[in-house]
């Protein structure tokens, strides 16, 4: 326990200097990852306080809430992007959902959880894994919808068809990890990694299959 607070109090320390934008001197990686970022670190430097100057920690709830609302216009785009890619070449909707979407959606979910780790904080690795995406289900899923209700004053439609088949792809692939994790005996090793990623592929086959009807749910799950 006193490792794990240790861990976390230096995973804090982290990252405390304000940002800052100058030009990167001597590092060539540095220089390129300034150039790609800078657009997007600009708009956030001249819109959002820096809480870890003394000025900004006065207006850290703007920064919460500024925050809240560049990550909803930075989704926006990223669906929007996505959307057009699969028209352009033909992809369908619910395949750059399963793809390129879920992977974008995930990778920060995949950075914290590598840092957090490597700080021996193994459980809040994986609570903040689950926990994130219990939170899109029941709250990034719905609220979206609510507020369209709420403005167009009609449900959102949804396609019904294969619900269930897809509902218990997913539940099967539960079962599938929670047990790869009981016969691994609770410890995260390479082993453990392999599989995961070897039933994430085979969940991602699967899907496929199901989109381009190379084979069809059983009737009883229509």
């Amino acid at each position: 326990m006193g490792a794990e607070l240790a861990a976390l109090h230096e995973a804090a320390e982290e990252g405390h200097e304000p940002l800052d934008i100058s030009w990167p001197k001597g590092d060539c990686k540095k220089q390129c990852s300034y150039v790609l970022l800078f657009p997007i670190m600009i708009l956030l430097y001249l819109t959002l306080p820096d809480t870890r100057t003394p000025r900004g920690k006065k207006f850290f709830a703007w920064g919460f809430l500024g925050s809240i609302l560049w990550i909803a216009v930075f989704s926006y785009f990223m669906v929007w992007w996505a959307d057009r890619t699969g028209e352009t070449f033909g992809i369908a909707p619910e395949i750059m959902g399963l793809t390129f979407l879920a992977a974008g959606t995930s990778i920060p979910d995949l950075i914290t959880s590598v840092i957090v780790a490597r700080k021996g904080l193994g459980d809040m690795a994986v609570s903040s894994s689950v926990g994130s995406n219990i939170f899109d289900v029941c709250v990034g899923l719905p609220v979206p919808w609510l507020l369209y209700g709420l403005i167009k004053g009609e449900p959102v439609e949804v396609s019904a068809k294969g619900m269930l088949c897809s509902i218990s792809i997913l539940f099967g692939m539960l079962c599938f990890v929670v047990l790869s994790i009981m016969l691994f005996g609770w410890k995260m090793n390479k082993g453990l990694g392999l599989v995961m990623f070897i039933l994430y592929f085979i969940f991602l086959g699967v899907s496929l299959l199901f989109e381009y009807n190379v084979i069809t749910c059983p009737s009883f799950l229509e």
